[in-house]
């Protein structure tokens, strides 16, 4: 039987049309015979080896035949197949299978015995009996074909089939090194010879069986006989039953003409043929194949999933997330084209981080919050503190290539070399950031600056030299405050709770701008989420260099975890199908602040989340203690919210991801706005996913510090706590509001024993860091 293609397009050579049978003459027989055997896969080695040496016409083309047979090397190794790999959440479910080409490789006792002998039946009914050469075969074909007129019938063994078609999968999707491995050429005939006399040397034929069953193609992106049982039949190949093993061994001669699904008559007369030459060589009985002849063919065709687009409840940015995790960390293989090795062979079980209660909890605040027809969209990540295991990952906008459906590959959640896209300003979600780099140098938490209302940006100290305002005077030259009622003086407390931009700036002043970014560097925010480096400038502790929510929500994950920085995991274990670990990158974690000033941050944190802060109205279902902080950028054209309970850190994002729509008189999840800020946009987002997802946690308070509220006696602030979201002064704290965090005591307005008694006035010890 001649070889037929192993891939999807298959070679139209290899369809065939019979013709009329004409008289042969001996001479005729002898020129189909002499074009067979130049053309056949044993062809040449029998021109090579067996004929030619005795054919002296040929001449100096004999000789270098058989000196090139001779001089190929026998050492033949068999590659690792391609397989699928599974990609699985923290519980098990299965996220995704994706693959190269669809496939599992099974051992022999995986695969039904029925399978086994309708395959060797059909392709080499004596490939027990013979070696890498069928002599009988070659014959028996030269006559048939001479016969005929035709190439009809083809004499290529089982293994020279199996030699043919791993020269293919080295060639993998490369279309010209498949085309080379399936030329029918006299040189290429030969290597296929030698390499299947070293197979039959080397190993056992039921080996040599198994290996052409996990390997071939059975059409439908199905290679191997496992994806051909369950793309058919939807069932593993050891529980084929007769009819099933017969159809799928007959699909392999020309799996497009044999289409089970389009060309169902044909594939049954195949089928049957298959079924017959199982009764010729006693495999069945005449009674065994006359029922299973009467099956019908009892397809339980399952489309091909592949890759990430087929994952459900939003995972399929998480899924695209791993592959690039696998590609890019040194971790799965030093060099790149290694680790792309790894991801492309497959045969994975990838078991990740992800949450699936959680990742239901951020998918659905993000997809009813806001309509994936909206003119803007939004992305939230979660992170656990202290491991930095994402938990879960959603965007509004959903996994796939259809814009007319709203579709998006560009993860939002993640930087550019991620899978994302150049990320976003985080407005004020920055400014915990300038917090603890003033802390770690040395500032106590009731630092206080005369914060005017506006001010032109002061020259500050960078990592190299000095910046200086050159447009003092103008516009672009001053720093104004949200609001007109917000003037100083302010202390950190309520400068973080009511997000006052001239008190960070005079901060920024104060340390440097080298130290701010030296923090940020610290807590994860290596550079902006395009990868271009973080720019000196004063605006830089304002939030207007872009960084993606899971930069964001691990910043704040390091806070919950009292300074504990540790890198975002998505991958908890890796096994290949045959049950071996492969290394993963483990928990990596390093503290880059001092624990008392992890303390302080949570403290100020709180207040945000407290009567007179600007997301005071955020609280959780059940009430527990969260932390947070609002960020909205120039013409609202995006809003954060980033907050945490002691367990849990989330940050959402909401906005325009390419046209930067100005959120304003806008209709969001079918609200109308008529302005957006951090706590009224991605606010609500983050309180209903985080309240989904914390309900079944334990309540893990924070470790505080009792910092004192700031007394302000100035006439400009005569509405304490101004209107919800927005940045206005709270003057002295409003009736019922105590200006303490939940769990202090209410009757001295200082520390419960929950929290930490003492207030970090000193410089944190510089060995914490």
């Amino acid at each position: 039987m001649s070889p037929k293609s192993r891939i999807p397009a298959p070679d139209p050579g290899d369809t065939w049309v019979p013709r009329p049978r004409r008289r042969q003459t001996p001479l005729g027989i002898l020129r189909h015979a002499a074009t067979f055997l130049g053309s056949s896969v044993l062809g040449g080695v029998l021109l090579a080896g067996l004929i030619l040496p005795g054919a002296g016409a040929v001449g100096l083309g004999v000789k270098n035949g058989a000196e090139g047979f001779e001089s190929i090397p026998d050492d033949f190794k068999t590659p690792p197949l391609t397989q699928a790999t599974q990609i699985y959440d923290a519980k098990g479910g299965l996220i995704a299978k994706v693959y190269e080409r669809d496939r599992t490789v099974l051992t022999a006792d995986q695969m039904s015995p029925l399978i086994r002998k309708a395959q060797v039946d059909i392709e080499d009914a004596r490939f027990y009996e013979h070696g890498a050469v069928d002599l009988k075969g070659v014959l028996r074909a030269i006559t048939k074909n001479a016969e005929s007129g035709a190439a009809v019938q083809g004499a290529s063994t089982l293994t020279q089939q199996y030699v043919k078609n791993v020269n293919v999968e080295m060639a993998g999707d490369d279309p010209v090194a498949v085309r080379e491995a399936q030329r029918k050429t006299l040189g290429r005939k030969i290597q296929e010879l030698r390499y299947a006399i070293k197979l039959e040397e080397d190993l056992p034929k039921e080996q040599i069986l198994t290996n052409y069953l996990n390997i071939t193609f059975y059409g439908h992106q199905a290679y191997g006989i496992q994806a051909a049982s369950q793309r058919y039949f939807g069932k593993d190949a050891k529980d084929l039953t007769l009819p099933e093993a017969a159809m799928l061994a007959g699909l392999v001669q020309n799996p497009s003409q044999y289409d089970p699904k389009l060309h169902p008559v044909a594939a049954q007369k195949r089928r049957d043929t298959v079924i017959d030459k199982m009764v010729e060589n006693k495999h069945i009985t005449a009674e065994q194949a006359k029922e299973a002849k009467a099956a019908p063919l009892g397809l339980d065709y399952r489309d091909p999933q592949n890759g990430c687009i087929t994952a459900q409840a939003g995972m399929g940015f998480f899924c695209d997330y791993v592959r690039h995790v696998v590609k890019q960390d040194p971790t799965f293989g030093k060099s790149a084209a290694e680790r792309k090795k790894l991801w492309d062979t497959g045969g994975l079980n990838i078991y990740t981080t992800l949450d699936p209660d959680k990742q239901a909890a951020a998918q659905n605040a993000v997809s009813t919050k806001v309509y994936v027809t909206d003119p803007v969209s939004a992305a939230m990540t979660m992170v656990e503190p202290g491991t930095g295991k994402i938990l879960a990952m959603a965007q509004t906008r959903p996994y796939g290539l259809a814009k007319e459906k709203n579709q998006t590959v560009v993860n939002l959640n993640v930087d550019a070399a991620m899978g994302g896209g150049i990320g976003f300003q985080p407005g004020s979600n920055f400014k915990p950031i300038v917090a603890a780099a003033a802390l770690e140098a040395g500032l106590p938490p009731t630092q206080q600056y005369d914060s005017p209302n506006r001010m032109d940006w002061p020259t500050m100290k960078t990592c190299d030299g000095t910046w200086k305002n050159l447009d003092k005077g103008k516009k672009q030259g001053v720093i104004p405050n949200e609001s007109p009622s917000e003037k100083g003086p302010y202390q950190l407390k309520q400068a973080m709770a009511l997000s006052v931009n001239t008190y960070f700036v005079q901060m920024e002043q104060e340390i440097g701008l080298c130290a701010v970014k030296q923090m940020a560097n610290k807590l994860g925010v290596a550079g902006k989420a395009s990868g271009d480096p973080l720019q000196e400038v004063p605006a830089l502790g304002l939030g207007t260099q872009e960084v993606s929510p899971l930069t964001m929500a691990n910043v704040y994950a390091t806070f919950a975890a009292r300074g504990s920085y540790c890198a975002p995991l998505a991958i908890n274990r890796i096994t290949t199908v045959d049950g071996k670990d492969v290394p993963v990158a483990p928990v990596r974690c390093n503290q880059v602040m001092s624990q008392d000033t992890a303390d302080v941050i949570n403290s100020v944190l709180l207040g945000v989340t407290e009567k007179g802060g600007t997301a005071r109205d955020l609280r959780l279902d059940d009430d527990r203690q969260i932390a947070g902080k609002t960020g909205t950028t120039d013409e609202k054209k995006s809003a954060w919210f980033t907050g945490y309970t002691g367990n849990l850190a989330g940050s959402v994002w909401l906005g325009s991801p390419g046209t930067k729509v100005p959120m304003r008189n806008i209709r969001i999840g079918g609200e109308y706005q008529p302005e957006v800020f951090g706590a009224t946009g991605p606010g609500p987002i983050w309180q209903k996913a985080m309240s989904d997802a914390v309900r079944t946690m334990p309540d893990k308070e924070f470790t505080t510090v009792y910092i004192p509220d700031q007394v302000k006696h100035d006439p400009g602030c005569a509405t304490p706590g101004g209107s919800p979201g927005s940045e206005t002064c709270t003057g002295a704290p409003s009736p019922g509001n105590t200006g303490r965090p939940r769990g202090t005591n209410p009757s001295t307005g200082g520390p419960t024993g929950r929290y930490t008694p003492t207030i970090p006035t000193a410089p944190p010890d510089p060995g914490d860091q």
